[in-house]
This record gives C-alpha cells, structure tokens and sequence, in this order.
C-alpha cells in the first residue's frame, strides 16, 4: 500500500477508536482508523458481547435443569448442552457486529487500514502488516488501543491457564475451574460456568469479592454463589499450578482449568508511545479535560486513559474528541458514567457510593417489596438512592438485582440532569416493573414510602 495523508489518524478500532471515527466522518473529517485486529476490539470480538451471550445461553440452560425444582410446575427430562454450538452461535453474533461495525465506519466516510501502527514522530506512524510497510502522516492522532489482561508470572496463560480470552471459546465444560480474582469478569465466567456444570472456586486475595463495593451490595452475590455451588476464597493469595491443582497459600484447588482475571494493563507497548515522551499517569497516558495529552494534536481515549476501563467511557470520549477536533466546544465529562456488574444478580453503580461525599444520606428500596421482582421468583436485591441533605440533590444510585442492568439509564439520566429526590418520587412509573423501586426509594428518603 501507498502512502496516506488524512486529517485524523485513530489508531485502534475498538468501542472508542470506531465512534470516534464514525462522528470524524459524520463532520466531514478525513480519518483513517489502523487495527490489526477486527473492528470493534475487545468488547466485541472477546469481550462485552461475547460474554454475554455465554451469560445468557448459561442461564437459560440452567433454569432448564432446575425448572422441576421451583414452584411454577414446569418439568424438563435430562436436559443437556452442545457448548461447541453455543460457541458457534456466539461467534455468529460478533462477526454480525464486526460487519455491522466496518459497514457504520465506510457509511462515515472513514477508512479502514488492517495493520500494526507504530509513532515515527507525533504526526506520522509506521504500519506494518501483510504487505510491505507503509507510513500514513496525519494533522491529529487518536490512541484508542485499549487494554489487555494482565498475567501473572506463576500462572502464565498457555494450556490449562486461561485469560478471558480463550475462557470465552471453550468448546467442552471443565469439570473443575479456580478462577484467580474475584472482579466483575471473573465472577461473570465464573458463574457462567458454575451454572453449566463445572465445579468452580473462586481465588480472591483481597479480603471479599468485588473489593472496590460495598458489602451491601455483593452480599446478594456472594448468596447466590453459595447456592450455585460455588467456593469463594478470599484472603487467599494464588502461587502456582501443577497437574490439575491451583496452589494457593491456604492449600490446593481441584482446577482442570485455571482462569486468571486479575486486572487489565493498557496497550502502550509497541506503538512507539515512550519515544514520544508523552506525560503518563501511572502506566496510563494522561490526557485533559479534552481528551488531549501532553503533546499537542496526540489525543488519547479509552484504557489507555485510565480506569473506568468501560467500552461507554471509550465511546463517550471517542465522540467527543472527533466533535473537539471538528471545533466544537466540548469537554470530557466524567461525572455520571454507570457501572455494571453482569453478576447473578446484576449489579449497577452511577456516581456516589454512601459516605463518599460529605452531607449526604442513602436510602434503599428492597425487591422483596416490589410485584414484579416476585413475579420472575428473584426477590433478592434492592435499590439504593445517595443524596445531598442540603438540597436532595440525588448524587448515587446503585441497585442489585436480576435485569437491573436495565436501569443503568435511569440512573446516569437522573445524575446527568441534576434530579433531586422530589423529581423521582414525583415522576410516574410504570406497574408492575422493577423500575418502580427507584421511586420507591426516593419516596422512603422523603419519609413516605408506599409500599414499606
């Protein structure tokens, strides 16, 4: 390939490098997005969406098999699961979206290059790939190259030590898993495969599971867990595997596989980052309120920025860098991004946990008081509201439950437009949802809760 001059250079084609290209375009911008992977990154190809649907094909196989224990007087002789298929049809799904993904980038205008891009200087990099390298010089250049997990130098990944990576294209259920770090990836996989057959145990270092909540929060998680069979053990430090056993300082796990989910690193190495001496904050590039960092037209979005590592995050600044670019005057706004947690149940966090701010207060709303939660036999789990007792400004809110996933929106939407308690309490939700107990928990903050 030739050489190529463009305006806007993104390198990397995940949730933060395609957005950005897709508004680029939008605005008239001449962009080239390099990636020598697929469109979409890792949230796509081996991420979000893949984990997923193995979340969602391990649920419903699970309330097959258990169906003829609960009360609806459904019955289900010997169920069983193809894995192999479920794998297949999950990897139909992301090469939907990778194609639904390149489609959106050509419709914008923006051009898509397969390769490995490396920084000669801060406007031109090197791309190298199937063919001879070539250079593409740019006025402006957007780092979106993501993260990757981190290995551990006693657990390297290869054979029976996984990443989420090859967790997420197993095509047999191991008989027994010990999963390295209780975080929100590892619980995920791990309950996805408790819920298949596997016999799992989860290694956690610190002294609970999912560290950075509150114990209010996980306790219905940890719960559920036990009831799925489940071993947690926190405090415990991995230090090796051999045969099919984990070593760990307090004994040996049974683990035909281990899968190691300690934590993510940015991808900085191998893309010429250090020969720029751009400022870093920690092993993240920092950047400023427009997404900038220390040298002038480099941009940087995405894990490479920081935590929260979120494909939302990557988005959010992708749009907002092509809209800076374009002139426009924006600033990265990081106040009311949401969290979740595909757990079973889910968890949700957007803005303040209790206690984090000074002057405010929290007030729960539990599902067990709530039509619809008891309808879909999950009455575990509540919503919570944080606010500000100056002026009931609602500045948190978290909720554990099953499908409160859903009420991510709600909650960022509520935050983002300054609602206070009185703007919930009085807006009129629909019966019967789940949705209801975020009313209900802004009218028990008011002291006139209506249905506890």
């Amino acid at each position: 390939m030739t050489d190529i001059k463009c305006k806007l250079l993104i390198i990397g084609a995940g949730p933060g490098g395609y957005v950005c290209a897709i508004r680029a375009g939008q605005l008239g911008i001449d962009t080239v997005v390099v990636d020598e992977a697929k469109p979409g990154g890792t949230c796509l190809n081996v991420g979000c969406i893949p984990s997923k649907a193995l979340i969602h094909a391990a649920d419903e196989f699970f309330k097959i098999t258990h169906a003829d224990k609960g009360p609806l007087g459904i019955r289900a002789e010997n169920p069983t699961i193809d894995l192999s298929k479920t794998i297949a049809w999950k990897d139909g799904l992301v090469d939907r979206l990778n194609s639904g993904v390149a489609a959106l980038m050509k419709k914008a205008k923006a051009r898509f290059v397969s390769g490995r891009a490396r920084f000669l200087d801060g406007k031109t990099v090197q791309v190298t790939g199937d063919g001879d390298p070539f250079h593409i010089r740019a006025d402006y250049v957007v780092v979106a190259t993501g993260s990757a997990a981190v290995e551990l130098p006693f657990l390297p990944f290869g054979g029976p030590i996984m990443s989420s990576t090859e967790a997420l294209s197993l095509t047999e259920i191991p008989k027994t898993l010990a999963v390295v770090g209780g975080g929100y990836i590892g619980l995920e996989l791990g309950t996805v495969f408790a819920k298949l057959g596997s016999r799992v145990t989860i290694v956690e270092a610190e002294d609970s599971i999912l560290p950075t909540y509150d114990k209010g929060l996980t306790k219905p998680v940890v719960k559920r867990l036990g009831e799925l069979g489940v071993a947690l053990m926190t405090g415990t430090r991995a230090q090796g595997h051999q045969g099919d056993t984990l070593q760990t300082d307090k004994g040996n796990v049974d683990a035909e596989k281990v899968l190691v989910t300690v934590g993510r690193r940015p991808r900085t190495i191998g893309i010429g980052i250090d020969e720029l001496a751009l400022t870093l904050d920690g092993p993240f590039i920092k950047i400023d309120k427009t997404c900038q960092t220390s040298m002038r037209g480099i941009y940087a979005i995405g894990d490479v920025t920081g935590e929260p590592m979120l494909a939302h995050r990557a988005m959010a600044q992708g749009e907002m860098v092509a809209e800076h670019i374009a002139g426009q005057a924006v600033e990265w706004d990081r106040r009311a991004i949401p969290a979740v947690c595909f757990t079973d149940p889910e968890l949700v966090l957007c803005g303040a946990l209790p206690g984090e701010i000074e002057g405010t207060r929290s007030s729960e709303f539990p599902f067990q008081a709530n039509g619809r939660a008891m309808t879909t036999e999950r009455e575990d789990g509540f919503v919570r509201v944080v606010w500000r007792e100056a002026d009931h400004a609602i500045v948190g809110l978290q909720a554990v439950g099953t499908g409160v996933s859903e009420l991510s929106a709600a909650f960022s939407l509520a935050i983002e437009m300054g609602a206070c308690l009185e703007d919930l309490a009085g807006t009129i939700h629909a019966h019967p949802t789940q949705s209801e107990g975020l009313q209900e928990a802004c009218l028990r903050a008011l002291g006139h809760a209506l249905h506890i």
